[in-house]
């Protein structure tokens, strides 16, 4: 029980449901939050925070 079976769990879902357009959404979602961690010591940080 990790984070595979959750995203496991999401794949079933969105073959299940059809719900093919939260893929997208989700991804976008990911790829913010991974900015946002990865830019948090660095001298981006007040620009990128001033985008949200």
């Amino acid at each position: 029980m990790g984070k595979l079976s959750i995203l496991k769990e999401f794949w079933d879902f969105l073959k299940v449901r059809k719900k093919w357009w939260l893929t997208p959404i989700v991804l976008v979602m990911i790829l913010l939050g991974a900015l946002m961690i990865f830019s948090q010591g660095s001298a981006l940080s007040p620009f990128i925070y001033t985008l949200f």
